[in-house]
């Protein structure tokens, strides 16, 4: 989780209009919140109860994240119902989908609007170029 931590607070530097985070707790678990810009939906890191073992990575259940990251990141990661995307604590932690996912989360309220964001990055898987400009 400590790892996970890191790098949201790395995107959140390396990405624009995001700005400072917030960081707390919510129903006992570390949260982060864009709550200087507004920018994106809350984070929050904990477990679940179909993972207990596994890292959770929370999102509000209301958005299509969730959604979105199974049609892209079926692969590299588990999900439960709408709201978390279970990070495998059992193998190398995948960096570049974790990356993009986090910044979808953390832009949340900037892209919503404008189309979605599985539209905005059709292609992802299929094109590294594109994986790494999007992961900047």
């Amino acid at each position: 989780m400590l790892e996970i931590r890191e790098i949201i607070f790395m995107v959140a530097t390396e990405t624009d209009e995001v700005g400072p985070l917030t960081e707390t707790l919510k129903w006992d678990e570390a949260a982060y919140l864009t709550e200087a810009s507004k920018s994106g939906t809350t984070i929050r890191l904990g477990t679940t109860r179909s993972a207990p073992e596994e890292c959770a990575v929370l999102f509000n259940c209301k958005t299509m994240l969730i959604e979105t990251f199974r049609t892209y990141f079926a692969d590299d990661f588990a999900f439960e119902d709408n709201r978390a995307l279970i990070v495998p604590t059992s193998q190398p932690l995948p960096r570049e989908p974790l990356i993009l996912c986090l910044r979808a989360a953390l832009t949340y309220h900037r892209w919503k609007g404008a189309g979605s964001w599985s539209q905005r990055n059709a292609g992802v898987r299929r094109s590294p170029r594109l994986l790494s400009r999007i992961s900047r």
